[in-house]
């Protein structure tokens, strides 16, 4: 059987015994220690004889007197095998021999057989030694040839395995001495080769080795470090021969007059020294110094006197412990000097510890008494306290003092002094004394409460809840007790010629503000108010600080139509003619939203229509325009559903129905003309004149002209009565920026024959015109009136137009033209405002929101041309 990486060899001993009816018998096995647990030992059954089937049968069962079980029995194939670790050095020291045995017993009939089995031992130890260091010391006068036993190592094997042999490291002062006793141990010594010398070197360090005899070899090492002893061969020496010093005559007990030092070149014990007075030293000198024996400090320790000895001469020596000992010697000098030994006394009388901040410069604090018990230069006084003091000394004769204020005191900046008076003498050196005076400043009302901030911000989220806070306001009183007592309250600032006071309110103790109602952004976007704290002293005193509320906007307002004019959510424009091509301008949608920012960014969207392909929107302008030509199987009549969003969250919708019809009988002129007033964009820059030619010179258009010359009398009067007839539509300002627009009045009359107009700005500078002015611009027209019908198709039957918003100025415009000028000017009214909104004119041709066209006739069209004129209505210029 291989286990491991060696052949186990199984020694097999069988003895029977027939006793009556107890068969037994006798076996021996011999493995190595450390097999695997599963190892193979034997087949115990082949070796008993036995049926391997049966032994589970007749239960066999292996029995030890320790009750352990290394062993086990396979019942199937009787094979006995390794159970537990079998360490042989643990189970038999360091025997010779090791075998363990059982028995092995079974039933029906009753067997009992013993196993013994041998435990042979492998090399799985290394040689061991009991200290990672030996230390020894060595005499530096050690006799070459002294040996030094050393311990030995261990080895828990037996026989080759355990320690075999020595080696040491390589020096030249010493070698290993190895000898074999009977019982076959090691001793191993460490023999002196040659002399030592410790100012050579003083220590060595060397590495023994032990190996066993095993295979493979194992070994363990140990290192020994021997110091060499010294012998005392040298006195200890001084680092002077004499030590000189100077000391006061007043020196206290325990002062340091001198520290001398001595030096022995041996070691240990040797150099270990003493110091002490030697014989030659007075009495006296043992009465007022004392020498420390290990330090060698020299202290005071008696009272001196300059007047009775001024120098002393002290004999010192240091003796080490060596055997025999050796000493060394010294002397030390010490000179006294005289000294001021008097300090100056200070005395007060009449302190006033507290004192009021409002006290004068010059209010007596103490009276300071100084003197000093010595005489001459030494029994001069001065005395002085520090200057970053509101205080100042006035001397008085025979060095008396007064402390008085200097400066006016303000306890917000230092509530209590420590003032620090120092007296010092004249002496050499001086002698000085300092003494303390506590001074505390009373308190007095006179600070305001400080705002932390010079102003507020506060943004409110409109629609909030009546009652939630807004805003903390905090002041600060640097005085003390009630007149740092601080209540707040709001000042009466008007908002909205309203009192503030019912749109906020303040917490008088904590300083938190809240709101009373729910304020709404489209009327109120922000106020003012000014909080006011006040302390509680007598009188008392206050400041205040202004808070600006800001409201910001929610999303609460769907979009409004402002053009075309709706009723009931629907609206009709103009016809489309029939040949209008791809890209057409049908109308324009116009819509506001009253929120702001992104609330109000508004976008447009087809919702549903009669032909859904055959028209798109413009997602940010509202443009309806076609998509494609107009078919002939298209529907004569459209309608549109625009839906109107707005960008806010949540998000608010409108939707207008537009309305119109596809009619074939439209002329080519009034196709160009109707497509270039729907087309309003192209006209927006200053004093731009735009000539448009009507180049068709048809049949048709002649003979209609023709019809209106004839007819012109009857249209005069008829244009007449009908100017004196004007509606009035109301388009509301549209915001840019949160501007709000100005208000304009807008008259129109115009001529249905123009085939070529001039386009004029007028511009209405508002910065120039009073609050709530009116002015009006009068055309006056003459010739014959325009018929209805041709009015109604062609222009705005002297609509008045009423732009206005809130706080705006509010203008009127009158535009009449003549049925037979061949000429026109088309007048753009462009009111110059900070506030007006992108859209800077109103159109006089219907659809009126989305053109911004009016006519003028000029004087070469008539005999008697239609003069404008500006006339402002209360007296104003334009």
């Amino acid at each position: 059987f291989d286990g491991r990486t060696s052949t186990c060899k199984v020694v097999r001993f069988i003895v029977l015994l027939c006793v009556s009816d107890l068969t037994s018998a006798q076996i021996r096995y011999s493995i190595p220690e450390e097999q695997e647990r599963g190892a193979f030992v034997g087949n115990i059954a082949e070796d008993l004889g036995l049926n391997s089937p049966k032994l589970s049968a007749r239960k066999c069962r292996l029995v030890s007197q320790d009750g352990k079980q290394y062993f086990g029995i396979n019942m199937e194939n009787g094979i006995l095998f390794v159970n537990e670790r079998v360490d042989r050095e643990q189970l038999c020291g360091e025997s010779s021999t090791c075998s363990l045995s059982f028995e092995v017993r079974i039933e029906n009939p009753s067997e009992t057989h013993r196993v013994e089995i041998e435990i042979s031992d492998i090399n799985d130890n290394p040689p061991g030694f009991p200290k990672s260091e030996l230390a020894l010391e060595i005499a530096e006068v050690t006799a070459p040839g002294t040996r030094f036993p050393l311990e030995s190592a261990h080895d828990p094997d037996v026989g080759m395995n355990t320690v075999n042999n020595y080696q040491l490291s390589s020096n030249e002062h010493f070698s290993l001495k190895v000898q074999t006793r009977s019982s076959g141990n090691k001793i191993v010594e460490l023999l002196l080769e040659k002399p030592l010398d410790r100012e050579h070197q003083s220590t060595f360090h060397l590495m023994l080795t032990a190996f066993d005899g095993g295979s493979p070899k194992r070994s363990g090492t140990v290192e020994i470090i021997i110091s060499v002893g010294d012998i005392n061969d040298n006195a200890p020496v001084f680092d002077r021969e004499v030590y000189r010093t100077d000391l006061s005559e007043n020196a206290p007990k325990g002062t340091l007059v001198i520290k001398v030092n001595a030096d022995d070149s041996d070691q240990g014990t040797n150099a270990d020294l003493t110091y002490s007075f030697s014989k030659h030293a007075s009495r006296q000198v043992r009465e007022l110094f004392s020498l420390d024996p290990e330090t060698g400090e020299i202290r005071v320790q008696g009272p001196l006197d300059f007047e009775k000895s001024n120098i002393y001469e002290l004999d010192v020596q240091a003796v080490d412990h060596g055997a025999p000992t050796m000493a060394g010697h010294s002397s030390v000098l010490v000179r006294l000097t005289d000294v001021n030994d008097n300090s100056p006394e200070i005395q007060l009388t009449s302190v006033s510890s507290t004192v009021g901040e409002e006290a004068t410069p010059g209010t007596v604090i103490a009276v300071i008494s100084v003197t000093d018990l010595d005489s001459g230069k030494n029994g001069e006084v001065h005395c002085q306290i520090p200057r970053n003091v509101p205080f100042q000394l006035q001397k008085s004769p025979e060095n008396n003092y007064k402390l008085v204020t200097s400066d006016r005191l303000d306890r917000e900046k230092v509530d209590r002094y420590n003032v620090n008076i120092l007296a010092w003498d004249s002496g050499s050196p001086p002698l000085s004394t300092n003494k303390t005076i506590e001074v505390s400043v009373s308190d007095i009302n006179d600070n305001a409460p400080r705002f932390d901030q010079s102003s507020y911000t506060a943004y409110v989220m409109e629609n909030n809840a009546p009652g939630d806070s807004i805003l903390s306001v905090t002041a600060l009183d640097p005085d003390l007790d009630q007149n740092s007592h601080v209540s707040y309250s709001i000042l009466e600032n008007p908002i909205q010629d309203m009192t503030s006071f019912p749109y906020v309110s303040v917490d008088s103790k904590s300083g938190n503000i809240y709101a009373l109602r729910s304020f709404d952004y489209e009327r109120l976007k922000h106020f003012q108010i000014q909080v006011q704290a006040r302390d509680s002293g007598s009188p008392s005193l206050s400041s205040s600080a202004a808070v600006n509320v800001i409201i910001l906007d929610q999303n609460d307002n769907a979009p409004a139509v402002v053009s075309p004019v709706t009723r009931n959510g629907s609206a009709t424009v103009g016809p489309v003619p029939q040949s209008a091509p791809a890209g057409y301008l049908v109308t324009k949608v116009m819509a506001t939203d009253a929120d702001s920012g992104q609330n109000a960014r508004l976008s447009y969207q087809l919702r549903k229509a009669t032909d859904p392909s055959l028209f798109t929107v413009g997602l940010q302008s509202g443009e309806i325009r076609l998509v494609r030509n107009i078919l002939d199987t298209d529907a004569p009549k459209e309608s549109l559903v625009i839906l109107i969003k707005d960008n806010g969250q949540p998000r608010f919708s409108a939707t207008v129905t537009i309305g119109f019809s596809i009619v074939a009988n439209v002329t080519g002129n009034d196709f160009k003309h109707s497509n270039f007033l729907k087309n309003s964009e192209r006209f927006s820059d200053l004093n731009l004149y735009l000539i448009i030619i009507f180049g068709t010179t048809s049949f048709l258009f002649l003979l209609i002209i023709m019809m209106l010359v004839a007819l012109k009398c009857h249209q005069d009067r008829r244009f007449a009565r009908r100017s004196t007839a004007r509606e009035s539509m109301h388009y509301p300002g549209m915001r840019e920026s949160g501007a709000i627009p100005d208000a304009y009045n807008y008259r129109f009359c115009l001529s249905p024959e123009s085939a070529k107009s001039d386009f004029l700005f007028l511009k209405s500078y508002n910065s120039t015109l009073p609050q709530n002015r009116n002015i009006s611009t009068v055309c006056c027209c003459l010739g014959q009136t325009i018929s209805e019908d041709n009015f109604s198709r062609r222009s705005a039957p002297h609509q008045a137009v009423n732009y206005t918003g809130v706080g705006a100025e509010p203008y009127h415009y009158s535009i009449c033209l003549s049925p037979e000028s061949s000429k026109s000017e088309f007048l753009y009214l462009k009111p110059y405002t900070a506030t007006l909104p992108y859209t800077e004119t109103l159109a006089a041709i219907y659809p009126l929101p989305h053109h911004k066209r009016l006519k003028r006739i000029t004087e070469e069209q008539h005999n008697s041309p239609c003069v404008c004129a500006a006339e402002p209505s209360s007296g104003s210029q334009i």
